[in-house]
């Protein structure tokens, strides 16, 4: 080959190379919840946010999901780049090796936790019609729980607390078909976890009346939850404070996970609140403290955002 010819060559790949590198992008998967709740609007706005503080190196795909049980399942399987939300409880059960995360997955300790979401928050949500006001007032009633989900057994374990479990006609479909479910009158509510206002709760509220049922205090202490008032006016129609319980929710990613990216979605995550809160005031909700909640070690590169920006971290998680 002529020397002109291979400088040629060497040009052109050196601007191939170029080009690549400047294209170049990483590609997160977050793992969320189902369509039409508010934590898959969350990680929407989540993803969003971050190919705009990223400019586009990040780019995040949401995946529907059945519930926080299947994000922490299949965080066992799946590459580096995979993020996901859920309850920290449930982490800790994965890593101990407990129920439902039975057999002992080695695999469960890479997981590590990178922020705090808002808390999922119990929505019990009845036709105005129905004639209900209390959970006993359930007795005799068609009610959907879902499958699947945080929101589906904390509903059914609550029945029980509240002694009402074998007094509820519970009707097997999923989640997203129960708002039409209860507006065509085929069912008499549902039960949701979402933060407030959850976007499936705003949508049956908006086309037809309905009542969120509130908890005794005995009620909320015989949950072992934190109690949370959803202000009225949250939802069209509901005009007084609803009292319901909540848990803590954080988002993890594995140790396999490179630390600039963890740094970058970290960093990303916090410093874009105050323009996520603008679209939706759940984001409110959120502030350094809730790094309490967390049970397991924190990421290599969300440590690096946090020492960065003087935010205190429990010794325990470094």
């Amino acid at each position: 080959m002529k020397l002109g010819r291979m400088a040629t060559l060497g040009v052109a790949l050196t601007l191939t190379f170029s080009a690549t590198l400047a294209t170049a992008e990483t590609r997160v998967t977050l793992k969320a919840a189902k369509a039409g709740t508010s934590y898959y609007q969350m990680a929407v706005q989540i993803g969003e946010n971050v190919k705009k503080a990223s400019a586009s190196a990040i780019i995040v795909t949401v995946e529907e999901s059945q519930g926080s049980v299947q994000n922490v399942m299949e965080s066992a399987a799946r590459d580096a780049n995979y993020m996901f939300t859920s309850p920290p409880a449930l982490v800790e059960k994965a890593v101990a090796g407990e129920k439902p995360f039975e057999p002992a997955d080695e695999a469960f300790k890479k997981i590590r936790a990178m922020f705090p979401i808002p808390s999922l928050t119990m929505h019990y949500v009845v036709r105005a019609d129905a004639g209900v006001n209390s959970f006993a007032d359930l007795a005799g009633k068609r009610f959907v729980t879902g499958k699947g989900s945080f929101g589906a057994t904390e509903a059914v374990k609550n029945f029980k607390l509240f002694g009402v479990e074998d007094k509820i006609e519970v009707i097997d479909i999923e989640l997203s078909g129960a708002g039409a479910a209860m507006k065509n009158r085929q069912v008499d509510g549902f039960a949701t976890a979402g933060s407030w206002p959850a976007p499936n709760v705003v949508e049956v509220a908006a086309s037809s009346p309905v009542h969120l049922l509130s908890m005794t205090e005995e009620q909320v202490k015989a949950t072992g939850r934190t109690r949370l008032v959803i202000p009225k006016g949250t939802y069209p129609g509901v005009d007084t404070d609803v009292v319901t319980t909540s848990l803590p929710v954080i988002a993890y990613a594995l140790t396999d996970m490179d630390e600039a990216t963890a740094y970058q979605l970290t960093r990303s995550y916090w410093e874009g609140l105050a323009e996520m809160a603008k679209s939706n005031p759940w984001w409110k909700s959120i502030d350094a403290s809730l790094l309490d909640n967390i049970s397991v070690k924190l990421h290599p590169g969300a440590l690096k955002y946090y020492a960065e920006a003087g935010i205190a971290v429990p010794d325990r998680l470094k």
